[in-house]
C-alpha cells in the first residue's frame, strides 16, 4: 500500500518538475499573437464544422424517413462533433506554437487532451442515447430494460475515461494506473455497491425475463402494486392503481419475492376464485314432495329428473327402507344447489369454457362450509373483470334462499339487541 502511494506522489513531483517560468516580455508578445492566430483560424473551422455538420444533418434528417438522425440532433451528436474537430487541431498545433514554452506546452497540451477526451466521451454517449429512444420505437424492444443496459456502458466509458484523463494529466501508462488503483478497489466497491448489485440484478432480470416494461407486478414489502414504467440499473419505477408511483432497488427484484400478472393477461382468461360461507345446520336432505318446486327451476329440470331415476333405481335394488330420509341414497338442498351454480357458469357468456370451470366445497370451518367458485373470465380488462364477478355472486347470493340455505355473517349489534 505504501508503495502504491509512494508513486502517485512521484508522478505529482514528475508533472510539476517540468515546468519553467523563466521566459523574456518578447517571447510572451510572441505567443500572444500566436494564440491569437490560432483562435482565429479555430473559430473560422468550427464555423465551418458546425455548419457541414449541424446544418447538413438536419438537412438529411428531414429527407430520410428513419428517425434515428433526426435522435440523433435532439441528443446534440453533431454539435459535440463539431468541437472536436477544432480541438484536435488545437492539440496538433500547441507543440508549434508553444515551442518556447514548455512548461506551458505541457499544460496547455494535457488540458486539451482531457477536454477531447470528455468530447469524445459526450459524443459515443450522445450516439448511444440516439440508439437507445430509436430501439424504444420498435414494439420488439419497448419491453426490453434498454436503460439498464445503457446505464451499465456507461459506467464502463466513464471509468475508462476517468483513468485515460489522470493517465494523461500525470504522463503514466494505463496499465501502471490501473495496477495502482486496484490497491483502492475495495474502497471503489464500496462506493458502487448499489450500483454493482443493481448490475449483477439487470443481468439476472434480463436474462430470465423476469420483468418487462409494461407488466403489472405487486410486492407488497414496497407496497407496489401496478405497471412497470421503467428499468434502470439502480431502481425500477412502477405507477400504481392510484396513480402514485413507487421506486424499487432493482436488486430487490432478486432477493426479495414479487408477482408477476404477465402470465394471467396472456393467458385466454382471468381467475375468479371467491367462496361465501354456509351455515351447516341449513344443509338438510330434500323431501319427495319438495321435488316439484325444484324441478321448476330450468337449469336443474333434466339433472333431477335423471338423478331421481337413479335414485329410485338403487333403492328399490336394495329395499331401501325410506320412512328415514338417512336411508339410502337422497338428494340434498346443497347438492342441488352446487349444481345449479355449476349449470349457470355453464351458461353465464362472460367465462372462458375452455379453462377450469368449477364449484366445490372446502374443508369446513368455525365460520361454515365455504363454497368456493373456480372460473376464468374471458375479459381480463379489471373494471369488465370486477363487473363479471360481482354479477355472478349478485346471482348466487339472491338464489340460495331457493335452496333453503343460509349464509354465515357475524351477528351485528342490532342483532344482538334484539335478541
Amino acid at each position: 500500500m505504501f508503495e502504491k502511494t509512494e508513486k502517485i506522489f512521484g508522478w505529482v513531483y514528475k508533472f510539476f518538475e517540468k515546468f519553467d517560468f523563466n521566459t523574456t516580455v518578447e517571447s510572451y508578445i510572441g505567443l500572444l499573437v500566436n494564440i491569437a492566430l490560432l483562435s482565429g483560424i479555430v473559430y473560422l473551422i468550427y464555423l465551418v464544422c458546425r455548419f457541414v455538420l449541424v446544418t447538413g444533418m438536419a438537412i438529411v434528417a428531414q429527407k430520410t424517413r428513419t428517425k434515428f438522425d433526426d435522435l440523433l440532433i435532439s441528443n446534440e451528436t453533431a454539435k459535440y462533433m463539431s468541437h472536436l474537430i477544432p480541438l484536435i487541431y488545437i492539440y496538433k498545433v500547441v507543440p508549434v506554437i508553444l515551442d518556447d514554452f514548455n512548461s506551458w506546452e505541457t499544460i496547455f497540451g494535457r488540458l486539451v487532451g482531457v477536454y477531447i477526451v470528455l468530447l469524445t466521451l459526450w459524443i459515443v454517449i450522445s450516439i448511444l442515447k440516439a440508439i437507445r429512444d430509436y430501439l424504444k420505437t420498435k414494439p420488439e424492444y419497448m419491453d426490453k430494460p434498454i436503460d439498464s443496459y445503457l446505464q451499465v456502458i456507461m459506467i464502463l466509458l466513464w471509468i475508462l475515461g476517468a483513468i485515460t484523463i489522470v493517465a494523461k494529466i500525470f504522463d503514466v501508462s494505463t496499465d501502471t494506473l490501473v495496477k495502482t488503483l486496484g490497491a483502492v478497489s475495495a474502497l471503489v466497491i464500496l462506493i458502487f455497491r448499489d450500483t454493482i448489485l443493481g448490475f449483477v440484478a439487470s443481468v439476472q432480470v434480463s436474462a430470465n425475463d423476469l420483468i418487462r416494461i409494461g407488466d403489472w407486478i405487486t410486492m407488497d414489502k414496497f407496497g407496489a402494486d401496478g405497471d412497470v414504467i421503467e428499468i434502470n440499473l439502480t431502481t425500477l419505477k412502477v405507477r400504481n392503481f392510484d396513480h402514485t408511483i413507487t421506486t424499487i432497488p432493482t436488486y430487490s427484484l432478486i432477493s426479495d419475492s414479487f408477482r408477476n400478472w404477465r402470465g394471467m393477461i396472456n393467458s385466454d382468461g382471468r381467475r375468479i376464485k371467491r367462496h361465501i360461507l354456509i351455515k351447516a345446520n341449513s344443509i338438510r336432505f330434500i323431501r319427495e314432495e319438495e321435488l316439484e318446486d325444484f324441478n321448476r327451476i330450468q337449469l336443474l329440470t333434466n339433472y333431477i329428473q335423471k338423478k331421481q331415476v337413479d335414485i329410485k333405481r338403487h333403492n328399490n335394488l336394495h329395499e331401501i327402507d325410506k320412512s328415514l330420509s338417512i336411508n339410502g341414497r337422497n338428494l340434498t338442498n346443497f347438492g342441488l344447489f352446487r349444481k345449479y351454480i355449476t349449470k349457470y357458469l355453464e351458461n353465464y357468456p362472460g367465462l372462458n369454457k375452455d379453462m377450469i370451470l368449477l364449484c366445490r366445497q372446502l374443508q369446513p370451518t368455525q365460520y361454515g362450509i365455504p363454497l368456493e367458485i373456480y372460473c376464468f373470465s374471458n375479459d381480463k380488462r379489471f373494471e369488465n373483470y370486477e363487473y363479471i364477478m360481482s354479477d355472478i355472486f349478485d346471482h348466487i347470493l339472491a338464489a340460495i334462499i331457493y335452496f333453503d340455505l343460509e349464509i354465515f355473517e357475524l351477528p351485528a349489534g342490532k342483532n344482538n339487541l334484539e335478541g
